[in-house]
C-alpha cells in the first residue's frame, strides 16, 4: 500500500467518519484495506461518542493507540501460545526419542 500508485495499484476510496480518502493499493490488497478502514472508522466513531473535543485528528490518534494497544497484546498472546506449543512439542519429542531409545535395547 502506498500513497502514489504503481503501474499495479489502483485507488480505493476509503471513508473514515465521512471523510473520503483515496489510496494506492494492488487490487489482491483491497478487501483487507477496505475490511481495515471499516474497523478504524467504527472505533473512530465509538470514541467520538465518548470524547469531549472529537477533533478528526484527535479522534484518529486516539483510535490508532486504542488498536495498537489491542494488537501488541494479541501479539502477546500469541507468542506465549507458540512458546507452549514449542514446549510441549519438545517435551513430546524427547519421550519419543526415550520410547525408541527403549525398544532399541
Amino acid at each position: 500500500m502506498s500513497s502514489t500508485p504503481s503501474p499495479a495499484s489502483e485507488p480505493v476510496a476509503l471513508r473514515l467518519l465521512d471523510r473520503e480518502f483515496l489510496i494506492a493499493c494492488a487490487p489482491e490488497e483491497r478487501d483487507g484495506l477496505l475490511a481495515a478502514a471499516t474497523f478504524l472508522d467504527q472505533k473512530m466513531r465509538e470514541l467520538r461518542a465518548n470524547a469531549r473535543t472529537p477533533g478528526f485528528d484527535r479522534l484518529a490518534v486516539l483510535a490508532a493507540i486504542s488498536v495498537t494497544h489491542e494488537y501488541l497484546g494479541l501479539r502477546k498472546q500469541h507468542d506465549g501460545a507458540d512458546r507452549s506449543v514449542t514446549d510441549g512439542l519438545a517435551a513430546l519429542r524427547r519421550k519419543l526419542e526415550a520410547a525408541l531409545d527403549a525398544q532399541v535395547r
